[in-house]
């Protein structure tokens, strides 16, 4: 199965270009897509330098966020080759040739997997899959005390993981892989979205369409965490991101009512008050 890789860089041409040299040889991959999200440095300068008939460098003109970003190196994969599957990933990630072909196989041999992702090894720990997020896990986020809770609620038990394949919601977003036409069948990433909960939201769309997920308990990849944006944004934009993108997936994806929403927006306040009073002091 023909398969391309879609790389998003954002003023971190210095890992994508590690990324590149790691993976722009391996012979599992038909076509790599860099997307430069309108970086602010000499990124596309840097990264123009690797283009090839294999290697094609895209500039988006206008940073629009995550999805946005990625949807474009899916879309050319789509419409400009064959490839039947696409891997979305990082440039921070470490992957074995080996690693993807066992991930291709998998394809090969279930015909009911339409997103896919290996484990996921971060800062001493093993991300694999979750459950989608509703709204009082994302209520409770909000609290100090409870936003451990909240992601506890969202993990499946580790005995969950004791087969080969385990059949998930949502997968990690720095390193997924999917069918094409699994990708264009839900619309690819939701762009309404600047950064954060775009695997939610892929994941729900996924379920609308009766699409199965999966995590290969036998591969890892490692996630440096060596991330762009946390060289471009303070922890409070982030969190407002972060919350804007959790409102929009609660509005629109599990349909929250006026009074949810409400409550939702009025912790959010609470938790953003506390985080300026805390910074001030």
């Amino acid at each position: 199965m023909k398969t391309g890789m879609v790389i998003l860089n954002y003023n971190d041409s210095e890992n994508t270009k590690k990324m590149l040299n790691q993976v722009k040889d391996y012979e599992c991959l038909t076509k790599i897509i860099v997307i430069d999200n309108c970086s602010t440095d000499n990124s596309l300068e840097e990264l123009k330098k690797y283009e090839t008939k294999k290697v094609i460098i895209l500039e988006n003109k206008k940073n629009k966020g995550y999805a946005h970003g990625n949807n474009l190196g899916l879309k050319y994969l789509e419409e400009n080759t064959k490839c039947d599957l696409a891997i979305v990933s990082n440039p921070d990630i470490v992957v074995s040739e080996g690693v993807i072909k066992e991930l291709i196989n998998d394809f090969k041999e279930d015909e009911h997997i339409s997103f896919l992702g290996p484990k996921i090894l971060e800062n001493g720990f093993i991300n694999r899959g979750w459950k989608c997020p509703n709204f009082f896990t994302d209520l409770i986020s909000n609290i100090t005390f409870f936003h451990r809770l909240s992601n506890k609620m969202l993990k499946y038990p580790k005995e969950y993981y004791n087969q080969a394949l385990t059949k998930v919601e949502v997968i990690h977003g720095c390193f997924m892989m999917g069918r094409i036409k699994d990708f264009k069948k839900v619309n690819y990433f939701d762009s309404h979205t600047f950064l954060y909960y775009e695997e939610n939201i892929l994941a729900k769309k996924a379920m609308m369409k009766n699409l199965e997920t999966y995590v290969d308990n036998r591969v890892a990849v490692k996630h440096n965490l060596s991330l762009s944006v946390d060289k471009s944004l303070n922890k409070v934009k982030k969190y407002k991101i972060l919350k804007n993108s959790e409102f929009y997936y609660e509005r629109e994806y599990n349909h929250l009512n006026k009074v949810g929403m409400f409550f939702l927006k009025l912790f959010y306040y609470l938790s953003l008050g506390i985080a300026y009073l805390t910074f001030w002091i």
